[in-house]
């Protein structure tokens, strides 16, 4: 693990209006939001540690692969409780806390709910987009924020690598980062986090696709309470998955303990 020291950030991602041509995919960016966002810091004194990858690199190419890049998925506005919720269930004694998105940790208004699409391995070599994922009923939430205070990693009490290093980045562009917590590039092992709508720190972004580009053998890592970005304006999404499965990020026994 070393430190890397800050870099330029590359060009601006597109905007959340645009749809953007891959090859072998059409980027489907959400058309839900109803506000634009605003500008970004272009500038950053922070540096990031890396830590090398456990196991292969991902088979596909981080910004097509829509288990790692959510714009590929997107997701559709649903009606439901903008609260906390009780789940049945076995509850995990260390999941990441979605209140320490925050500094200081707290409990933000629920502004808007999401379904995330479902997506289709079977219907082509790379898979399609299906229906929108009916359960649980929300699968990406909105949580109000001042715009451009800084955003922290959910924290948990398991560390990926020595010091206090937490959760990995699996995928990041410029308002939207994919956090693992394992060292695994996949996101069928353990916990995994979406961020949409933020601004993602330009230091952070630059290690990431420098990183991408050398093969992913290293990916940058993060601790618990270190600043990834900041709220792009007064609201950002969240979205959190369990070996692989979206879960409900409403759920007050897991993601928000203690509230």
């Amino acid at each position: 693990m070393g430190l890397w020291p800050p870099a330029v950030a590359d060009a601006a991602s597109p905007t959340d209006a645009e749809t953007v041509v891959l090859p072998g995919h059409r980027l489907f960016l959400p058309v839900v939001t109803r506000h634009t966002p605003g500008a970004c810091p272009q500038q950053s004194q922070a540096t990031f540690a890396a830590v090398p990858v456990q196991g292969p690199p991902s088979s596909r190419q981080a910004a097509q692969h829509p288990d790692l890049n959510l714009a590929l998925r997107g997701y559709v506005p649903t009606s439901a409780l903008l609260t906390l919720v009780d789940v049945d269930g076995p509850t995990d004694s260390d999941p990441p806390q979605l209140a320490d998105l925050f500094s200081p940790p707290r409990l933000p208004p629920f502004t808007a709910a999401y379904q995330v699409y479902d997506w289709d391995w079977q219907c082509a070599p790379d898979g399609c987009r299906g229906a929108p994922i009916a359960f649980p009923p929300v699968t990406l939430l909105e949580l109000a924020a001042d715009p451009g205070e800084p955003l922290t990693v959910p924290d948990r009490a398991t560390s990926i690598w020595t010091g206090h290093l937490k959760a990995m980045v699996l995928y990041a562009e410029s308002r939207r980062i994919t956090l693992a917590y394992t060292r695994e590039d996949t996101a069928a092992v353990g916990y995994l986090v979406h961020l949409e709508g933020i601004c993602v720190d330009v230091n952070l972004l630059a290690l990431y696709r420098q990183l991408d580009s050398a093969g992913r053998t290293h990916l940058p890592a993060l601790r618990g309470d270190e600043v990834l970005g900041t709220a792009a304006d007064a609201r950002f999404q969240v979205a959190i998955r369990d070996t692989g499965s979206f879960m409900d990020p409403r759920s007050r026994k897991d993601w928000w303990q203690g509230y």
